[in-house]
């Protein structure tokens, strides 16, 4: 979501560099006497007046002191005033979103203040991507009213590096000591990165792996920048504990190595560590180890950017579709949010042309599909859910974004509004052609399904259902609510809270569906809206095709003048 603001072109800026955020906690308050907090954070950025998620923490289950593993990424801008807020909420077991959970919590500031970058961003013009020290902002956290609290929340902030390439690495252990009377140890792995200064960051968290004294962990990928600040000898300290429910975890061991070292794993050694517990050592005579950690896999991976992908050729296909059901008012009363009014545009059409202005740009034959849903349609004016609004089913593409605003004024009075607010039909339309693209294996073509609608869906299972399909093609959803409806159903359909599943509980491969409601924005500029429906899409379309290991076309005419990273 960060790295889109400046890719779409919403904030021109001659010095931006990325800044990532670590998150710890202190003293949270216990919800009872007998549970501790279950812990997330939630970053939030302000724009144009509104305050928009861009990220949250992983929830730790039991911790009054949480220190999470999670790092936000953001853009930062020298000659901009970036608000940052920093929500902490009390997740109820089982659920990972925020609808049930308690808000414990918030501090605000700016990004300045908590990354202290105003003093080397000519610096990062100048001499591109120079890694400045950890800066550290501790303050605390706000309840309701403002009144502060005891806890507090410590915010490090650092500045990255050029080398944009990841990681892929996964372990596993043998013989781990066993630390509980009844069953095995619950054994997971944390690793640290050894700053200049001695002290330590968190890096990554694995799983637990429950009742087990050979565990094998779950991969994972970490960009270099993240691990080793890109110095491939610099110390990774890598520790194992035992979990425990009530957050107290025992130590199991730990090692020292660096990224050097696994490093030779690509070169067919097996390589592995004896994991030490110090105390061990000390006391015991004949101690030899408290297991040993394997690297099964290490593999580094070149990650890139949106713009590789659209200097590669790669175009966006923009469709539309437009709610013409009923409850949106004749389109001839001035009450409706259809009126077409001879000088003022109706809501539809100001989302439409806010989001395809800055989408064409991207799409060099500005020719775009344009469907409606909801209305009976002649000639025998039965329901449709996905009909061309030019009517023309053989080709429902208009000319340029004007081509849209034409059709959909000239469809309005050839059409009854009707209903149900119907969305799963057109999805799976536009899923259809994404499909074709998938089978090229190439990043020609990433679809882009704006849905206009003025209420909430009546399809929701088959809805989520197309959409779990979806995320696994190259394509994302935009919804735009219209109107002043109550939205708040359609919030599931966003994978921000939590993970979007199909009825039969399988789960997205991938978040693709941005929701915002356009009363937010009746005030703001167009290009705020624009800016927070598209935000999430240029990372979408990288996430789509690094996971798919599908590299950009034609990069040899512009890599070399390559400033930035994803």
């Amino acid at each position: 979501m960060s790295s889109a603001e400046a890719t779409l072109g919403f904030i021109s800026s001659p010095c931006l560099t990325k800044v990532e955020l670590r998150v710890a906690c202190r003293g949270i308050s216990d919800r009872d006497a007998l549970s501790k907090p279950d812990p997330c954070v939630v970053l939030k950025m302000q724009s144009h007046g509104q305050w928009f998620e861009v990220d949250r923490t992983e929830v730790i289950r039991s911790s009054s002191s949480p220190v999470f593993s999670k790092i936000f990424l953001v853009d930062y801008y020298f000659e901009e005033v970036q608000r940052l807020r920093f929500e902490l909420h009390d997740i109820s077991s089982g659920n990972n979103g925020l609808r049930d959970a308690d808000f414990l919590g918030s501090m605000e500031c700016t990004l300045g203040q908590v990354s202290d970058l105003q003093p080397v961003v000519y610096s990062v013009c100048f001499c591109l991507f120079q890694i400045v020290s950890q800066r550290k902002l501790t303050k605390a956290l706000l309840k309701q009213g403002n009144t502060a609290g005891k806890s507090s929340i410590t915010v490090t902030a650092e500045e990255l590096s050029g080398n944009d390439d990841y990681v892929e690495l996964s372990f596993s252990a043998r013989k781990l000591d066993d630390k509980d009377f009844f069953s095995k140890s619950d054994p997971f792995l944390e690793i640290f990165r050894i700053n200049d200064d001695g002290t330590e960051s968190l890096v990554h968290r694995t799983e637990t792996v429950m009742n087990n004294l050979s565990p094998v962990w779950k991969s994972f990928k970490v960009s270099l920048n993240t691990l080793c600040s890109g110095d491939h000898d610099r110390e990774l300290k890598c520790t194992v504990w035992d979990w425990d429910s009530n957050g107290k975890h025992d130590f199991i061991g730990e090692f020292q190595t660096t990224f050097k070292e696994m490093r030779t794993e690509q070169e067919g050694k097996q390589i592995q560590w004896e994991c030490i517990n110090p105390k061990y050592q000390l006391k015991k005579k004949n101690y030899r180890n408290s297991g040993v950690v394997i690297l099964n896999h290490c593999k580094i991976i070149k990650m890139y950017s949106f713009l590789d992908y659209i200097m590669g050729g790669c175009q966006i296909q923009f469709t539309v579709a437009i709610d013409f059901t009923a409850s949106n008012g004749d389109p001839r009363n001035s009450c409706s949010l259809h009126y077409i009014h001879p000088y003022q545009p109706n809501e539809y059409l100001k989302a439409l042309v806010a989001v395809g202005e800055i989408c064409q740009d991207y799409d060099s034959d500005k020719m775009f599909p344009a469907f409606g849903f909801g209305a009976l349609i002649p000639p025998d004016f039965k329901v449709s859910h996905d009909f061309a609004v030019n009517f023309d089913e053989d080709n429902p593409e208009c000319a340029g974004i004007q081509g849209v605003v034409e059709a959909y004024q000239n469809c309005l009075p050839k059409i009854q509004l009707y209903g149900p607010t119907n969305i799963a039909p057109i999805i799976q339309k536009v899923a259809s052609s994404a499909s074709e693209e998938m089978h090229t294996k190439e990043a020609m073509e990433y679809f882009i399904l704006l849905i206009l609608t003025d209420g909430v869906i009546t399809d929701m299972a088959d809805t989520r259902e197309a959409i779990v399909h979806a995320s696994h093609l190259p394509m994302s959803v935009i919804i735009v609510g219209v109107g002043n409806a109550d939205f708040t159903d359609m919030q599931i359909l966003d994978g921000d809270d939590g993970i979007l599943r199909s009825p039969k509980g399988e789960p997205v491969l991938r978040d693709i569906v941005q929701f915002v409601p356009f009363k937010d924005f009746k005030h703001a500029s167009p290009a705020a809206l624009a800016k927070s429906v598209l935000a999430e899409v240029p990372n979408q379309v990288v996430d789509y095709y690094n996971a798919k290991g599908i590299k950009p076309k034609c990069l040899s005419d512009y890599e070399s003048t390559r400033t930035f990273s994803p």
